[in-house]
């Protein structure tokens, strides 16, 4: 079943559109806050997010280009809702990276249309982001590692850091450039947070585990070169 994860202070909104998607057979989860969203997302995440633009804590904007920023989540479809209806506001939203755009007031049906659209665009283009890398298979998208037939259960961080090496296939990424890329740039670089998750991917992997290189005096890479 396709998970939906809705982000909408308003509850009404909020409860009227959970109604909507569950009665069309998609699993949907409603967060009021970012915080309460930003922890559902460290573990199994959605197949597409409905977010909206003003929200207490953080804009939703904010939250777009976080998502758009990890490896992880940079091809999670984001349809945004606000109740702005200028064509700046639908230029910035598209411009940061959303997959579509829908203001306040709206339809259910329409929403409900505007999300099978989405998905149908995604299952199209789904299989093209995937990894296969001798035994280890990775989705980002779907947020699935196989080693082999075994599913292989990895943390969000983990998971981040797998997938950009992933991007980066064959070539040697700096430790600044892999804690920026997963942990952003005002995370200490003083402490031993990457070589701590390397070690715990490497052991979680298995026999894939292997395929993370360490380049001394660099970095770390993964695979050959392309």
């Amino acid at each position: 079943m396709e998970r939906i994860y809705l982000l909408e202070d308003d509850d009404s909104i909020r409860k009227l559109v959970i109604y909507a998607l569950s009665n069309q057979g998609y699993e949907a989860v409603g967060f009021e806050r970012p915080t309460d969203f930003w922890k559902a997302m460290e573990g199994r995440q959605p197949t597409l997010v409905l977010l909206d633009i003003m929200l207490p804590e953080e804009d939703g904007l904010s939250i777009l280009q976080k998502l758009r920023s990890s490896a992880a989540t940079k091809k999670l479809p984001v349809i945004m809702l606000t109740a702005k209806n200028t064509e700046y506001d639908r230029v910035v939203g598209l411009d940061s990276g959303a997959d579509d755009f829908i203001s306040k007031p709206f339809g259910m049906m329409e929403l409900v249309a505007r999300v099978r659209a989405v998905l149908r665009r995604t299952e199209q283009d789904q299989t093209t982001g995937d990894y296969q890398m001798g035994e280890l298979f990775v989705s980002p998208q779907r947020h699935v590692v196989k080693v082999g037939e075994k599913d292989v259960a990895l943390t969000n961080k983990e998971f981040e850091l797998l997938c950009l090496l992933l991007e980066h296939q064959g070539m040697a990424m700096t430790r600044d450039a892999i804690m920026d890329g997963v942990w952003g740039q005002e995370f200490s670089r003083e402490n031993r947070t990457l070589d701590v998750h390397v070690r715990t991917l490497r052991t979680k992997l298995g026999q894939a585990g292997s395929y993370i290189e360490t380049v001394r005096g660099v970095g770390y890479k993964i695979g050959g070169a392309p």
